[in-house]
C-alpha cells in the first residue's frame, strides 16, 4: 500500500514552494500564490478536468487556488507529503468544513448547527442496522476494518449521511470511507459536515447548489420523497418549464425583486428575502420535524441532539418560511396553506400513529426480540419511515398524490390489513403455546387493539361509524348527486 501512495505521489505530483509553511486564507488574496500556480501545472497534465473546473469558479477569480484549500499542518491526521521531491509540501485530500471556515465563517457555523451536518450519526441507528445486518454482511474487508463492515451501509447509507473518514497509518483514507460527499461526514478533523455536498469541487457553483437536482442526490425514494414531491408540485412544474428565468447564477437572488416564476429547494429553505439574509442551518424555517414515527416540533428535535435550535420555537421558524411565501403569494393564501398541512399531520399522528405506537408496544411480550426479525417490524417501520412520511412531505409541499395515494391510503390500508392481522396472529399464537405469561401478554393485546377500534378514528371498521361521521357522508353524498346528476 505504501508503494502505491508513494507511485502515486510522485507520477501525480504538485510542483510546490520549498520555503512556506502551512498557510490558508481568511480573504481573497491580492495574487494566485506560486505554489497554487505551480499545482495547476502539474494537474493540466494529470487531472485537467478539476483545473478547468476551478477555473470556472468564483475562487479562481478571487486568486484562491489549491495550495489556499488543501494546505496542512504536518500534525493533521490526514496530512501528507506531496510534490516534486525536495520541493515538497503538507497537503490533505479532504478540504473539510473547519478549512471552508477560514473564509466562510458564517455559513459553516449555521450549517454545523443543523440537522445536515449531523446526519453521519445515522451510524448505529436502526436505519443503520437494517444495511449492515438485515440487507448485508462483514464481508467487505479494509486496511481500516479488519473485521469487515457492510457493502450496502457503505455504497448507500454513508453516501448521503456521511461517513467517518478514516486515516491508514500511511497517510491513505480508507476505501471504504473515501470516496465520500455525505451531508453529514465526519472528517479526520473532527469537523463534520461536507460543504462539497452541494456545491461540488471544484467549480463551488452557486447555480448547482441552488438546483433541486442537487438536493434529490439523497432527498427521494420511498422514505422521504422531497425531490418526487417537488416535482408533483407547482413549484416544481413551473421551475421545469421556466428554469431559464430564474437566474440561478446571480449573486444577489431574492424571490421577488431577482426571480418570480419558481422556488427551488434552496429559496424556501435557504435562500435569502427581502427580510432575511442566506442560512445554511436549513432547520430554521421548518414547522414540523416529520421524520420520527410521531411528527414532533423542531426544537424538540434539537434540544435531543444538544443543537442551538433547540431555544428557536416553531412558530419563529414558520414566520420565517412565511416570510419567503409572501414574495409570491398572499398571507391569506399562506395561512390556509398551513391550516390545510397541520390538519393531515394532525392526521397522522392522531389516527395512525399514535395508535400504532401503543399497539406496538402491547405486542413487545410476543415478539422476538431480535430487531426485525419478527414480520411486524418490518410492516410498522414502513408503515411510519415509508408511507408515514410520504404522507406528511407531500403535503409539506402540496404533492396530492404522493400524499393520498403513495401516503395515506397505503397507511390506511396496511393499518388494517396488515398490522392488524398480524397482531391478532400473534394473539392467537402465543394463546396456542400455552405458556401463562404470553396467554396474559396476548389479552391486553386483544384489550388495546379493542380500544384503538373504538375509538371514533377506527368505528367505521367495526361497522360502528358514528352517527355524526354518517350523516355527513350521506349529505355528502347528496349534495353531490343534486349538483352533478341531472
Amino acid at each position: 500500500m505504501k508503494q502505491i501512495i508513494k507511485s502515486l505521489i510522485f507520477f501525480l505530483s504538485l510542483m510546490f514552494l520549498s520555503s512556506s509553511a502551512f498557510s490558508s486564507v481568511t480573504e481573497p488574496p491580492a495574487q494566485a500564490s506560486e505554489t497554487s500556480k505551480q499545482c495547476t501545472t502539474c494537474h493540466k497534465k494529470n487531472d485537467s478536468g478539476i483545473v478547468k473546473q476551478w477555473g470556472d469558479s468564483k475562487h479562481h477569480r478571487a486568486k484562491v487556488g489549491c495550495y489556499e484549500c488543501h494546505a496542512a499542518n504536518k500534525e493533521d491526521k490526514d496530512a501528507f507529503l506531496h510534490g516534486k521531491r525536495g520541493n515538497e509540501k503538507y497537503i490533505s485530500i479532504i478540504v473539510s468544513p473547519r478549512d471552508c471556515a477560514n473564509c466562510h465563517a458564517q455559513e459553516v457555523k449555521e450549517a454545523e448547527e443543523s440537522h445536515h451536518a449531523k446526519a453521519g450519526r445515522i451510524l448505529g441507528s436502526l436505519d443503520n442496522l437494517l444495511a449492515e445486518v438485515v440487507e448485508g454482511n462483514s464481508s467487505f474487508v479494509t486496511e481500516g476494518f479488519p473485521d469487515g463492515n457492510s457493502a450496502a451501509a457503505v455504497n448507500g447509507c454513508w453516501q448521503c449521511h456521511g461517513s467517518q473518514v478514516k486515516v491508514l497509518e500511511d497517510g491513505a483514507l480508507d476505501p471504504a470511507t473515501w470516496p465520500n460527499t455525505g451531508i453529514g461526514r465526519i472528517n479526520p478533523d473532527g469537523s463534520e459536515g461536507s460543504c462539497t455536498a452541494c456545491h461540488a469541487r471544484h467549480s463551488f457553483s452557486v447555480e448547482q447548489a441552488r438546483a433541486p437536482e442537487t438536493c434529490g442526490k439523497c432527498h427521494m425514494g420511498p422514505d422521504h420523497p422531497h425531490i418526487e414531491v417537488y416535482n408533483e408540485s407547482k413549484h416544481g412544474i413551473q421551475y421545469a418549464s421556466q428554469k431559464g428565468q430564474l437566474g440561478m447564477d446571480k449573486s444577489k437572488w431574492v424571490p421577488g425583486e431577482d426571480f418570480y416564476t419558481a422556488p427551488t429547494c434552496s429559496t424556501c429553505h435557504m435562500g435569502a428575502t427581502k427580510n432575511q439574509g442566506v442560512t445554511h442551518d436549513v432547520g430554521m424555517r421548518i414547522s414540523w420535524n416529520n421524520r420520527p414515527p410521531i411528527s414532533i416540533r423542531p426544537e424538540v428535535s434539537d434540544k435531543k441532539m444538544d443543537l442551538p435550535g433547540q431555544h428557536v420555537n416553531w412558530e419563529t421558524r414558520r414566520e420565517n418560511m412565511q416570510d419567503v411565501c409572501s414574495a409570491c403569494h398572499s398571507q391569506e393564501y399562506v395561512d390556509n396553506f398551513y391550516i390545510q398541512y397541520d390538519g393531515l399531520i394532525e392526521l397522522y399522528n392522531e389516527k395512525f400513529a399514535k395508535p400504532g405506537l401503543k399497539l406496538m408496544k402491547a405486542a413487545k411480550p410476543l415478539l422476538n426480540p431480535v430487531k426485525f426479525s419478527n414480520k411486524i417490524d418490518f410492516i410498522w417501520f414502513e408503515l411510519w419511515h415509508h408511507e408515514g412520511r410520504r404522507a406528511r412531505h407531500g403535503a409539506s409541499m402540496m404533492a396530492p398524490d404522493i400524499t393520498h395515494w403513495h401516503g395515506t391510503y397505503e397507511i390506511a390500508r396496511n393499518f388494517y390489513t396488515h398490522l392488524l392481522p398480524e397482531l391478532r396472529h400473534l394473539i392467537e399464537k402465543a394463546r396456542s403455546s400455552g405458556e401463562f405469561n404470553k396467554g396474559q401478554a396476548a389479552d391486553r393485546l386483544e384489550k388495546t387493539i379493542d380500544e384503538v377500534l373504538n375509538t371514533d378514528n377506527h368505528k367505521w371498521f367495526l361497522g360502528k361509524m358514528s352517527a355524526k361521521q354518517a350523516e355527513i357522508r350521506k349529505k355528502a353524498t347528496a349534495d353531490f348527486k343534486a349538483q352533478f346528476e341531472k
